[in-house]
């Protein structure tokens, strides 16, 4: 009897040792140590993973509470971690969301670190109770247009706690999260780095691991991914596991965008090795399976759920040269904020990651953006680099950047893209050429004749050369001083009538927003615009020129004149002829119409 008690007391006494070194499991609700009962000087530990997956323990004391640090009501523990791995390392990117434990229970997770160029190991934890909230903020089917909340901002430490930290430390900043890329070119990279910044990342090369059924048996100090591109290129989020509690995860301990609601996939994540640096160091890292859905991006945490993932749109990049064809397919994640930069991202790395591309020739592009319920938004153009630093594949990614972000910050509706189609055509040589002059026979004309404009153009290379747009002046044009405008597309789209721009927040609703965007001028062609000194009203996406003095009268004195518009010029007649090359510029004719 007295070997079997001693047994029990044996077998208890471990039990309490493991509950002190290791977090509760998975599927358990955690027991929660109080804010209210921290206090300086306690020791506790940090799980997290500096290589494989192998959850370590992490030493470390308590320095203070910071009250109020990062909002009202939202405390930051400040924390020194503890023993020789973080010596080298410091406060890892990668490491936000790592559980922390006083006396086992779970009292919350690193979320911020000293400023830049330190790597004294001393960070800021996030309560529980605040991530907690997470679940209890409110939630949306569908992410917001426009919706952001701002990241933790720097917290300055109080003088006595600044005191107990090394010189040039005395502020927190939120621990930088690893954005894990596996095929994105340097030059990528270089291009698109500012983008990834402003998203609070830190870009480095991962990779991609084959998905296995343990993937989605997470345990606290586990590393999950964030997915935004997959496929071809494979862009991803990586933030350290805080706890799962009935199939929720809690994570990060801060925002990673701060979008809110949201719907992306969330892949299990796996660290290849901890990279020390002075100025930050690092977890580089691969993404696995597919795992379940992020479904908040709140300012004290992210939450998602195991499961299914998420639908992505689906992306396919054609690239003709003149040698071979190159087909790439992505998958990207559908959100307003980053949709454009990604498409853009992977449009722009799947062109200069051809062989056969070069930075000189033009590029032809023909595509669309498919919309549910909606007409297609056709992409054409043509793009030629205009100078020897900016590659034309940069214009053309930009471009389609440009229209996927004009559609996603539309007033009316969020919409629903359904794929993405991009076939780019590579040109040897380059086509370019601006506009030097223009000049007609006469400058008096009269209603109905038929008149050619002369334009001198100057191509990148080789002699000018003088093309002709022949016009038909109208019946019904206003007498009197008319100006012709000689231009490129852009200076068409950008100033002269442009309806996509000026009456996007007039129209009934997205599809006429779409008509608009399909109507622009093309980039290959030159175009004469004769322009005359009457009005024009806007009404939605249809215009009206030449309108009477007594319709502006009656529209003048309208308390609301709804989606109605004065535009005090008119387009009298526009006339263009197919170039083949990219065409930059404008000129200005005087005319008179007898």
């Amino acid at each position: 009897m007295h070997t079997a008690l001693r047994k029990l007391f044996l077998l208890a006494l471990v039990a309490g040792l493991l509950a002190t070194v290791w977090p509760a499991r998975a599927t358990d609700t955690p027991a929660i140590f109080p804010l209210s009962d921290v206090k300086p000087g306690m020791k506790g530990v940090a799980y997290t993973i500096f290589e494989g997956d192998q959850v370590e323990k992490v030493d470390l004391e308590v320095i203070g509470v910071l009250h109020n640090a990062v909002g009202p009501k939202l405390d930051v523990i400040l924390v020194r971690l503890l023993g020789d791995e973080v010596d080298k390392t410091g406060v890892v990117a990668g490491m936000s969301g790592s559980p922390v434990y006083i006396d086992g229970k779970l009292v919350g997770a690193l979320a911020l670190k000293l400023g830049t160029f330190t790597r004294d190991a001393i960070g800021g934890v996030t309560p529980i109770a605040d991530m907690l909230e997470v679940e209890q903020g409110p939630s949306s089917s569908t992410p917001a247009i426009a919706q952001t909340t701002a990241a933790p901002p720097r917290v300055d430490l109080p003088p006595d706690m600044a005191q107990s930290v090394a010189a040039g430390g005395q502020f927190l900043v939120p621990i930088e999260t690893p954005l894990i890329t596996s095929g994105l070119y340097p030059e990528t990279l270089a291009r698109f780095g500012k983008d990834f910044a402003s998203w609070g990342m830190t870009a480095m090369a991962g990779g991609t691991a084959p998905a296995t059924p343990e993937d989605s048996d997470l345990k606290p100090g586990d590393m999950v991914g964030i997915d935004l591109v997959r496929g071809d290129l494979s862009i991803s989020s990586g933030c350290t596991v805080t706890t799962v509690i009935d199939g929720r995860i809690l994570a990060c301990g801060h925002p990673l965008f701060g979008y809110g609601s949201v719907t992306m996939p969330l892949s299990r994540a796996h660290v290849l090795m901890t990279l020390a640096s002075s100025q930050a160091s690092t977890k580089v890292m691969t993404t696995g399976g597919i795992i379940g859905t992020l479904t908040e991006d709140r300012q004290t945490a992210v939450m998602g759920k195991l499961g299914p993932a998420p639908r992505m749109i689906p992306v396919d990049l054609t690239l003709d040269t003149p040698s071979a064809q190159k087909k790439y397919h992505f998958e990207v994640v559908e959100s307003p904020q980053l949709t454009p930069t990604l498409v853009a991202t992977a449009a722009y790395n799947g062109i200069i990651g051809s062989p056969a591309y070069g930075e000189g020739p033009t590029l032809q592009l023909s595509g669309s953006i498919d919309l549910k319920g909606h007409t297609p938004v056709q992409l054409e153009d043509l793009f030629a680099p205009a100078d020897l630093t900016t590659p034309a594949a940069f214009f053309l990614a930009t471009e389609v950047q440009g229209d996927f972000g004009r559609i996603y910050s539309n007033p009316y509706e969020l919409p629903d893209v359904q794929r993405v189609d991009l076939h780019v055509k590579a040109l040897e040589e380059r086509r370019w050429a601006s506009i030097d002059s223009a000049w007609i026979e006469r400058s008096e004309v009269h209603p109905g004749e038929t008149l050619s404009v002369k334009v001198l153009l100057r191509p990148y290379r080789g002699s000018p050369f003088i093309k002709e747009i022949p016009i038909t002046i109208p019946e019904q044009v206003t007498r009197g001083a008319l100006q012709l405008v000689i231009s490129d597309a852009d200076f068409l789209n950008r100033n002269v009538q442009s309806l996509a721009a000026s009456s996007q927040g007039a129209l009934p609703g997205l599809e006429e927003l779409i008509t608009l965007i399909n109507r622009e001028r093309h980039n290959d062609r030159l175009y004469a615009t004769l322009l005359q000194p009457t009005p024009t009203v806007i009404v939605e996406d249809k215009e009206m020129p030449n309108i009477p003095a007594s319709a502006i009268n009656v529209l003048n004195e309208r308390q609301n004149p709804g989606n109605a518009r004065l535009v005090w010029e008119s387009t009298a007649g526009e006339w263009s002829v197919e170039m083949n090359e990219v065409i930059t510029g404008q000129h200005m004719l005087s005319i008179t119409v007898k």
